[in-house]
């Protein structure tokens, strides 16, 4: 499908270049609309097939393989803009093109620019770079090409990459891209070749990083195909070429069952106009000012004339006063918290059902909140996690509610929970669903295991399962995924009522994992006993409960042995 460089036919002039590879010219490199690139060259068992797409963690939709009917296509059938888009496996500067594009750092120096571009060019490519006084990340500035085939060489400087800060990482990545064209345009140029401007050093996602090249690129042609007449997305790996060949379907449909599949397979977040991320709670939204009639009614009384020194007064309480009459207030509300505009929404909500609601009616709590979206839980958990890794939580970390222990019998690491030193009448909720959320970001990244000690909590007083169904969206869908057992000790028919009822109203997936072990024996057999660090009100309760049969705990060494007589 892809032509190397040295069967790509005659050389400009026939000669190499000085890296080695000859130079190609457009019409030696296929077309995204060619016969050899359409997608009926798929097989059926074709990994590269969009068919076979899977989304990536960081942007895909959880519903993504929802019905297609009346869906309408975000990124439609556009043969205009496809016509100028080319996938093209090998280095960019081999291409005779106005302008190829070099992903480097702030300094723009020679060692951290795309490896061999600088040897293909010359010195003098680095000696002019030197003048130009750095570039910031997620610009761009251009230089001559010297000894390259290309007239100008592009330099944009990449952003590093953090799950944390993804957002922000997504839309300076975008800004990369756009910016290129932009300066491709402002100096009268038409074709440029493009490299994967993300890098490993700087810690970037291949998958999601291609979404956000693809689609920037998308968005900038629907608004100046007529000034590009060509954007080459150059390839050095398989694994690149094999990524791209999945997703320019889902962003350069060229039928209308590329573009159906696509519909299904596009992530939830395909950002705004210019491709970049968008977040709802940073939006500003103010109305426009509704036209002035140019000759208003006069008033059929005469009117007194104010003071002079009044004059200004006046006028700015009029002004003020038509101002606030037509400001949405959506805006005011951007000074609130998102968590709390959130809780606002839940209790509307719960409002709108007409006041009946079966859950609270039965003493679990107000569970009619609108389900969250795979961003929106994202986006939640990482406010969470900043907000708990900006505080001290000391006083909640000495209540040992929750800390870690060792591994299970499987090698999975194991939180413990200790219902009876949760003190809901002395605790603050909101730091502790914090302290929660940095306790468990380490382990919620691969499988692991919950032990729950219920041991002497039956008359503690629980949070309420909207409390709980809060708590889980805080923590979101890796959690969910990754969790793999929940195991409760000496849970009481309460305790079991109330996992019920979680199962049915807040969700079934991870309270089915419950497994109930009725002696610390039998805990044992899934998490071994070095593992754990058990307070000593939990052997206790283990003799009170079991009568002293199968465990005996010896209160100066604790040391636990198998009862084997009556």
């Amino acid at each position: 499908m892809y032509r190397s460089v040295a069967a790509a036919g005659p050389t400009r002039g026939g000669l190499p270049s000085d890296s080695g590879d000859g130079v190609v010219t457009l019409d030696q490199v296929p077309r995204w609309i060619d016969a050899e690139q359409r997608s009926a060259a798929y097989g059926p068992g074709d990994p590269s097939s969009p068919f076979s797409y899977f989304s990536d963690p960081l942007t895909a939709s959880a519903g993504g393989d929802a019905g297609n009917d009346g869906v309408i296509s975000r990124f439609p059938v556009d043969q205009e803009i496809n016509s100028k888009i080319y996938l093209w496996r090998g280095h960019p500067w081999n291409l005779e093109v106005d302008a190829v594009v070099n992903s480097t750092n702030e300094s723009l120096d020679e060692a951290h620019s795309s490896p061999g571009l600088h040897t293909a060019a010359g010195p003098g490519l680095a000696e002019e770079c030197a003048t130009l006084g750095g570039c910031r990340t997620g610009m761009a500035k251009m230089t001559n090409a010297y000894d390259l085939p290309a007239r100008r060489v592009i330099h944009t400087v990449g952003p590093k990459y953090a799950v944390k800060y993804h957002t922000a990482a997504e839309n300076a990545l975008s800004h990369c891209y756009r910016s290129c064209l932009e300066l491709l345009i402002e100096n009268g140029l038409q074709s440029i070749a493009m490299g994967c401007i993300y890098t490993e050093a700087k810690n970037y996602p291949r998958e999601p990083a291609a979404h956000v090249a693809i689609r920037t690129v998308r968005r900038f042609l629907e608004k100046q195909k007529d000034k590009i007449t060509a954007v080459v997305f150059c390839t050095t790996t398989s694994s690149d070429t094999e990524i791209y060949k999945r997703l320019l379907p889902l962003y350069f449909p060229r039928d209308k069952h590329e573009e159906e599949v696509a519909i299904s397979k596009l992530p939830a977040d395909v950002g705004d106009e210019n491709g970049e991320t968008t977040i709802d709670e940073r939006k500003i939204r103010i109305k426009p000012l509704p036209a002035i009639s140019v000759n208003p009614p006069k008033p059929s009384i005469a009117t007194i004339d104010p003071p002079l020194s009044d004059v200004g007064l006046t006028l700015q309480r009029k002004k003020s006063f038509h101002l606030d009459s037509y400001l949405d207030p959506a805006f005011m509300s951007l000074i609130k918290d998102p968590d709390q505009r959130r809780k606002e929404q839940w209790e509307k909500a719960a409002h709108a059902q007409g006041g009946f609601n079966c859950a609270k009616l039965l003493g679990f709590g107000d569970l009619g909140g609108p389900p969250l979206s795979a961003a929106e839980e994202y986006s939640l958990h990482s406010r969470y996690l900043a907000k708990a890794n900006s505080l001290n939580l000391s006083e909640i970390a000495e209540m040992k509610i929750v800390y870690r222990g060792g591994v299970d019998s499987e090698g999975r690491p194991v939180m413990v929970v200790v219902g009876a030193h949760f003190l809901l009448r002395c605790m603050d909720l909101e730091r502790f669903i914090l302290y929660v959320v940095k306790e468990f970001e380490p382990l919620i990244q691969k499988p692991y295991s919950i032990v729950y000690f219920h041991s002497a909590a039956s008359l503690q007083v629980r949070p309420d399962l909207g409390w709980m169904k809060r708590l889980e969206q805080i923590l979101g869908r890796k959690h969910q995924r990754n969790l793999q057992a929940i195991y409760v000790l000496h849970p009481t028919l309460g305790l079991k009522a109330a996992v019920l009822a979680l199962q049915l109203f807040v969700d079934g997936e991870v309270w089915r994992k419950v497994v109930y072990v009725d002696r610390l024996l039998q805990l044992f057999r899934y998490v071994p006993r070095e593992q754990l660090t058990i307070p000593d009100f939990v052997f206790q309760h283990d003799l009170e409960v079991n009568g002293g049969k199968g465990l005996i705990v010896d209160p100066r060494t604790k040391y636990i042995y198998q009862r084997t007589s009556a």
